[in-house]
């Protein structure tokens, strides 16, 4: 395939790394003529386009890495372009999938958002890899106007870079990053900026840093233009999440200021817990089992079938869409771990579809 990068930073560099090792022709563009030569002579694009119409020339797929802000802009021109598959890598996604929709009414079943949740120490182009995706969660955001064919095809290219699909609603999305990305973000800053408030104690302050301080707070070191964008972006979700993260925090300082000892021991436990239970990668295991669900050859199927897998924590391994000759219904076949097969035929049939489950030895 020839593939489209919009923005060769640290998330397009490495695409465009894995893309171009799987043999596909990767051409790039940037607005920073200095970083795209860098990421040619590091291997991340093949080639350079001038703008983003040269981009869109002959491109099969279009990967756009660029700020918050500028996404929905560049989705636009590069449909318009006619480019068959758009996607994206920003955090936030309801806003830009919603203007996508405004702008482009005609081709936005052909835009599906996505949020690849990979990232690195070294920024920049610099910092690119290849492997930066392999075990990691890649969001997909299809909606009930998003072509099959288009989300099959860019489910298949994110799984050849040996990253996790998962799939949620663009609102679902927003909210869900709202606790695990922005607030965490939030919260670092601000505990550094109070911790070194006081200028005579500063120096005493980084010879006491621990562990445990250096950890929270090192996501505080991030570039503040990337986020300037995010966290203005998906305000009405980081509102929210932001509210339960105070009702929290005032909760353990009453629990503090009482001595409660025993709800002190209860709060720890269970956020311990809690913790060891985080997913640290794909976990697939060994036994499977192929679900047969009769679709209407209507839109949104997939998309309804995908993000509740999503919203269930189901890692779907493998999906296949069957469409009957006589048109008007089809069948819908996805491989997903044995022990996740239940609750996740459950929520379908729920939802009103059949399905047939086969155990996969």
């Amino acid at each position: 395939m020839r593939a489209a990068v919009i923005g060769t930073g640290l998330i397009g560099g490495s695409i465009g790394l894995a893309l171009a090792e799987l043999g596909h022709d990767v051409v790039g563009f940037d607005r920073d003529s200095d970083r795209l030569d860098r990421a040619r002579k590091l291997g991340a694009v093949g080639s350079i386009a001038g703008d983003l119409q040269h981009a869109a020339s002959g491109a099969d797929v279009a990967f756009v890495a660029l700020p918050v802000g500028a996404i929905a802009d560049a989705v636009a021109q590069l449909l318009e372009g006619g480019v068959p598959l758009v996607t994206d890598v920003g955090s936030v996604k309801g806003p830009i999938v919603a203007e996508v929709a405004r702008r482009c009414p005609a081709h936005a079943s052909r835009f599906i958002g996505g949020h690849p949740m990979a990232g690195s120490e070294q920024e920049g182009i610099d910092g690119a890899r290849p492997d930066l995706f392999v075990g990691a969660a890649w969001v997909l955001t299809p909606t009930p106007a998003t072509a099959e064919d288009a989300y099959t095809t860019l489910r298949g290219l994110v799984r050849d870079l040996q990253a996790e699909v998962v799939a949620v609603t663009p609102e679902d999305h927003d909210v869900l990053v709202s606790f695990v990305s922005h607030v965490p973000q939030l919260a670092a800053s601000t505990l550094m900026d109070v911790a070194t408030t006081h200028e005579a104690q500063h120096r005493a302050l980084l010879r006491l840093a621990a562990g445990g301080f250096r950890d929270m707070t090192r996501i505080a070191a991030s570039q503040p233009t990337i986020w300037l964008d995010i966290l203005t972006s998906n305000r009405d979700a980081i509102l929210g999440a932001l509210d339960s993260y105070l009702a929290g925090l005032q909760n353990a300082r009453a629990i503090v200021a009482s001595g409660d000892r025993e709800a002190l021991e209860a709060l720890l436990d269970r956020a311990r817990a809690a913790r060891r239970n985080l997913p640290v990668g794909i976990s697939m295991t060994t036994k499977l089992v192929e679900l047969r669900i009769p679709v209407p050859d209507r839109p949104g199927v997939l998309a309804e079938v995908t993000t509740l897998a999503g919203r269930l924590g189901v890692n779907v391994a493998d999906v296949e869409i069957a469409h009957s000759k006589e048109g008007g219904a089809g069948v819908l076949v996805l491989i997903v771990a044995a022990d996740e097969a239940g609750a996740f035929e459950a929520g379908l049939h729920q939802l009103g579809y059949h399905t047939g489950r086969t155990d996969i030895a």
